[in-house]
């Protein structure tokens, strides 16, 4: 337990861990709150960061405000006589070339600062080697938690499975659990020697362990938030662990990226996911009375999020959504020098082009070009789809023929959407093709493709043909989006609400930069325009 004052200046941790494992069991003991005493619990959370550790071009997020926001709320509850802990859904890694080329160093450098309790493990975390995650952990200096994701050797998890802390009088419990997607999501050659089983299966066994230790027992997980538990093509998430698994309190989720600005209760469990990136932070304040919750309050807080209105002389402009917050400056101090080297390393050379790439505008959104197929391939390869579709608006700038870095495809694919994919039917495919290929000449909208090749009649497409075969109305196709599009962006097709949706959390800059690195010298020539719409 801690003093307000030691709270105030920010000085200490906000729980103190008294066990660690799952394999580490203490007997079962008296609890130490008082009788009948109501105590106040505040549970702070972000999770899917992938990397914005600094704030974007029009001064959203970044960490800096965060820490501003996050010890303003710590010195608010300590004052009423409240206590927090700070939470991770984890996916820390893998988001913009700053964090990417210095393997997330500043991203949990900066979440050290912030005092950060705990952290569930993502499927994102294992987009590097074993001893990378080890170091993140060190610079991180919390734990890292999950519960499924187990040494291949041993049998044990690879990190702990769960903490528990002492808040106030309260045992307060924090269990990991990972998406078992992750075997499917992850680098193959990283996952070598790691296990991962089903973490409902795991939660089934560990958590009624847990729950004769701890008076409130908190899963962070990161396995996704799918509506009243429709996971699809994906693996199950938070709604129907709470549903399957009895005694947890609190879910902390992340990996399905959305905001839920209430929680979803389920089977007594309240589930809560802030969004990404560090848009938000999710403040839950609690009141706990002979170790059970009696109320609870929930909000989502925008760090420096803004938008668009029209001034007095009918302009667009960005405004606050709330009152802005200021940056800390020690963050900012601290960040600034990962925030420079990231920038200088943007201007290092990345592959060549054997001749121009096209992604003027006045061409690119008119017809086929070779960087529109060049993008639609990238995107294809990278989630193992059949088909890449890329919206012309999304491509900025011509690529030049000779030395390619990472600024030149910043400034082709400057908006840092994520790599999204759908699982669809041969007959949702062919609405799928038929809706966007019919995207007028001219518009943003007009798409560019890969591995598909179809005549459009009257607004249907017809003769379809994926990489070369005929459509098989017996099988499904996996085609490969940014994220943009999937929610509906240039008119698409909206498919995030799809069973089979996945969001990989890949940044298509970052996509088509591995691409060109690993088929330099790109040789242009082979993604000349085929006329993969007749019309």
């Amino acid at each position: 337990m801690k003093s307000s004052k030691r709270f105030m200046t920010h000085l200490a941790l906000t729980g103190v861990a008294i066990a660690v494992t799952g394999c580490s069991m203490m007997g079962t003991s008296q609890p130490d709150w008082e009788a009948d005493k109501e105590y106040k619990v505040t549970i702070l959370h972000t999770n899917d960061h992938h990397g914005r550790f600094w704030q974007n071009r029009n001064g959203e997020y970044g960490m800096a405000a965060r820490k501003t926001l996050i010890d303003n709320i710590r010195e608010e509850v300590a004052l009423e006589g409240g206590n927090s802990l700070l939470l991770s859904g984890g996916d820390i890694n893998t988001g913009v070339p700053e964090s990417d080329l210095q393997d997330a160093e500043p991203d949990f450098r900066g979440m050290n600062m912030l005092k950060y309790d705990a952290m569930a493990l993502g499927n994102h975390e294992f987009d590097n080697p074993l001893e990378v995650l080890k170091q993140q952990q060190e610079w991180a200096g919390f734990p890292f938690l999950s519960a499924n994701i187990l040494d291949e050797e041993t049998g044990k998890p690879l990190f702990d499975a769960y903490h528990i802390f002492q808040v106030a009088d309260l045992k307060v419990a924090v269990v990991g659990f990972t998406t078992d997607d992750t075997a499917k999501l992850g680098n193959p050659e990283y996952l070598e020697g790691i296990k991962i089983e089903s973490p409902i299966e795991v939660a089934k066994t560990l958590i009624p362990k847990v729950s004769k230790k701890a008076d409130i027992v908190i899963a962070a997980t990161h396995m996704g938030h799918y509506d009243n538990g429709q996971h699809g093509g994906n693996a199950p998430g938070d709604v129907t662990l709470a549903r399957t698994v009895p005694g947890i309190d609190v879910i902390v989720g992340g990996h399905s990226q959305i905001p839920l600005t209430e929680p979803d209760e389920q089977n007594g469990t309240l589930i809560l996911q802030a969004h990404e990136w560090g848009k938000y932070v999710g403040r839950l304040d609690m009141v706990i009375k002979n170790g059970e919750i009696i109320s609870s309050e929930y909000k989502l807080i925008p760090v420096n999020l803004k938008k668009k209105v029209k001034d007095a002389e009918g302009k667009s402009v960005r405004v606050f959504i709330e009152e802005e917050i200021e940056q800390n400056p020690e963050m900012l101090a601290m960040l600034t020098p990962f925030q420079e080297k990231g920038q200088a390393e943007l201007n290092i050379e990345i592959g060549y082009a054997s001749d121009d790439l096209v992604g003027e505008r006045s061409v690119v959104r008119f017809q086929e070009t070779n960087l529109g197929n060049l993008i639609a391939a990238a995107m294809k390869e990278k989630v193992n789809a059949d088909i890449g579709v890329m919206n012309s608006g999304g491509i900025r700038d011509d690529m030049p023929k000779g030395i390619v870095t990472y600024k030149s495809v910043l400034q082709v694919q400057p908006f840092a959407n994520a790599i999204s994919y759908v699982d669809l039917s041969a007959d949702e495919l062919t609405s799928y093709l038929s809706g966007v290929g019919s995207k007028e000449a001219g518009t943003g909208a007009f798409a560019q493709f890969d591995g598909v090749a179809f005549t459009l009649v009257d607004g249907q497409a017809t003769n379809i043909m994926v990489n070369g075969e005929a459509l098989d109305a017996n099988r499904s196709y996996r085609v490969a989006i940014n994220s943009y599009v999937a929610t509906g962006g240039d008119g698409y097709p909206k498919v995030t609400d799809h069973p089979n949706y996945v969001n990989s959390g890949y940044v298509d800059a970052d996509v088509l930069v591995e691409y060109i690195q690993n088929n330099s010298p790109l040789d242009v020539a082979k993604f000349a325009p085929k006329g993969a719409v007749k019309r």
